[in-house]
């Protein structure tokens, strides 16, 4: 039973991502890249399910694991269009590929080792968040979460500012957002777990979904950056898009029905004893 809520939980979140995903990118590119998302979610999601040890039977298990799935599904499917994939980039306006200033690394050592480095530097911050579990800091408990919390937001602001502000400029308030979004969240998720790494991975999770719905549906004809200034190549997506957007409603349905009962909870969603060791190693 376990497994098939996490399934279905990984199945809405992976759903969720292809959805906005696609929103914006099908009258570009088509609808091909779709299933990627949901395969990745609905894979992920079991796995993190044991790792974690969240309780699926409360609804904070099911809003934690949801921000999760999301998190680590970016992670890995942005790695992969980043450091693995390798395509023609001259049909984006921003590379989708790792590039300093424009400039794409191209395949072979130099790549692979930046990809490398880029894995070690957020396991060693993965890490590091956990092990802040056991610091006492006469701190507030509220503090510690948001502060750690927003440190996924400020990596992201940093990666985003140096992917995109080269070639479209330097946004403020895109900058500033993600770092305080996450914060925010992983307040939120504090109300039912106390392992940083874990409110802070659903928090960055759910601080995507938030921004994406944002940039997606309140400004739905404003081309991605990335393909910024770049021709419509399917007209016909521009229609063909709006049947999934019930879809994409109703999981944000389940997302906050799902809060509703979870604040009703008395009690913390505490990770099974093997989290505590296995969720920063596979992390």
């Amino acid at each position: 039973m376990i497994w098939l809520i996490a399934l279905a939980v990984g199945l809405l979140a992976g759903t969720h991502t292809a959805t906005w995903g696609m929103y914006k990118d099908a009258p570009h590119e088509g609808f091909r890249h779709y299933p990627r998302s949901i395969f990745v979610s609905t894979l992920a999601a079991p796995v993190l399910a044991w790792i974690s040890g969240i309780d699926l039977f409360k609804a904070s298990g099911l809003v934690l694991l949801f921000g999760l799935t999301y998190a680590i599904e970016r992670a890995i499917t942005e790695f992969w269009k980043t450091f693995v994939r390798f395509e023609d980039q001259s049909k984006y306006t921003i590379p989708m590929q790792f590039h300093v200033f424009g400039y794409v690394i191209p395949k072979g050592g130099k790549r692979w080792a930046i990809a490398i480095a880029h894995v070690v530097v957020y396991c060693a911050v993965a890490w590091g968040v956990h092990s802040a579990q056991g610091i006492q800091t006469g701190w507030p408990r509220w503090v510690l979460f948001a502060l750690l919390g927003s440190i996924g937001g400020w990596l992201s602001a940093f990666g985003g500012a140096f992917k995109d502000a080269p070639i479209e400029g330097f946004h403020t308030f895109k900058f500033f957002r993600s770092p305080g979004l996450a914060a925010g969240y992983t307040l939120l998720m504090s109300l039912w777990t106390d392992s940083y790494l874990l409110a802070a991975l659903a928090g960055i999770g759910y601080t995507v979904a938030t921004i994406e719905t944002y940039k997606t549906f309140f400004f739905p004809n404003l081309p991605r950056g990335k393909f910024a200034n770049k021709p419509i190549l399917y007209p016909e997506h521009l229609e063909t898009r709006k049947r999934f957007v019930p879809i994409y409603a109703g999981v944000w349905l389940f997302v906050l029905t799902s809060l509703a009962f979870a604040l009703q909870e008395k009690e913390l969603n505490r990770p099974a004893a093997r989290a505590a060791v296995a969720m920063p190693l596979a992390l």
